[in-house]
């Protein structure tokens, strides 16, 4: 006799809502994050910073995920990877997930309150822009390029914090990780593409079509580029250029996953943009730490 699996619990289907099992959303949005304030603080940022924007980064991108199962609800179910996503398979109703989107994102607004104005400007474009990503796929051919300004908008934050000021290179730093998220999220969206031509969603992987490959690669060439642009005008040395090394390594990596254009090896490629994140961080932070 087979066994049954027994049903979630209330706190449980909530942790899904917000991805808890999956932290690789957070991740990807606290690389860059965590790099510019780096970069801002010239090596490592006050511990009460460095707190915040940790905090701030889980507690956004937990809100995020809620906000955007809430506007995907009737679609997931046609998708067979979200079909049995909490809010879709009707185990937690919209109005929740909004409460908790809202009471997330309370809390990461009152996480600011010790930072100064211009921080707190930007958190309500951050919140805006994050609220209204979901809505893009209905007619932006490229929803990834939104999803990049989302998932960067903590870069320009971090140098407000610690600078007061958002200098011209953090606003290149944001568009270096535009070009990032589409690459990423694209390999992404090649996972659900079949499902996404039935049901009429937008992404990068549809509208770029039998160049998707090349395009992925060609958007890491551009992010590539820019972090060697940055790392010019802050004078970063060798252990910066290992990092940018080891991230092109991933890259060239990645290539190889989804050459193919098959599911799996296309999911794990988005998953390793953890790993190429990371080199860019580690190398800035050994630089810093060998000054």
């Amino acid at each position: 006799m087979q066994a049954t699996t027994p049903p979630l619990s209330k706190l449980e289907l909530y942790f899904r809502l917000v991805r808890l099992d999956k932290p690789i959303g957070t991740v990807l949005l606290l690389w860059p994050t965590l790099s510019a304030l780096w970069l801002a603080a010239g090596g490592v940022p006050d511990w009460h910073l460095l707190l915040i924007f940790c905090l701030g980064t889980f507690l956004m991108r937990s809100a995020g995920c809620a906000v955007n199962d809430y506007a995907d609800q009737d679609f997931d179910r046609h998708v067979k990877r979200t079909a049995e996503r909490p809010i879709t398979s009707g185990r937690v109703s919209g109005k929740e997930a909004l409460a908790i989107a809202a009471a997330l994102a309370l809390l990461a607004f009152l996480l600011i309150q010790p930072l100064n104005a211009l921080v707190k400007q930007l958190s309500v474009a951050a919140l805006l822009i994050a609220a209204s990503y979901p809505y893009f796929k209905r007619f932006f051919a490229i929803p990834q390029a939104y999803l990049g300004i989302a998932f960067g908008f903590g870069m320009p934050m971090a140098f407000a914090a610690v600078q007061h000021t958002v200098p011209p290179v953090a606003w290149l730093l944001l568009v270096g990780n535009v070009f990032w998220a589409v690459a990423y999220d694209t390999e992404y969206a090649m996972v659900d593409r079949d499902d996404d031509l039935k049901i009429g969603i937008k992404t990068s992987a549809i509208t770029f079509g039998r160049f998707d490959v090349a395009a992925i690669m060609l958007c890491y060439g551009v992010h590539l580029a820019i972090l060697l642009a940055v790392g010019r005008h802050f004078a970063l040395g060798w252990p910066y250029h290992l990092g940018l090394a080891v991230a092109a390594g991933c890259a060239v990596y990645h290539y190889f996953l989804i050459c193919g254009r098959e599911r799996a090896p296309c999911f794990a490629a988005f998953r390793h943009n953890n790993y190429l994140g990371a080199a860019v961080f580690a190398g800035i932070a050994l630089d810093y730490a060998l000054r």
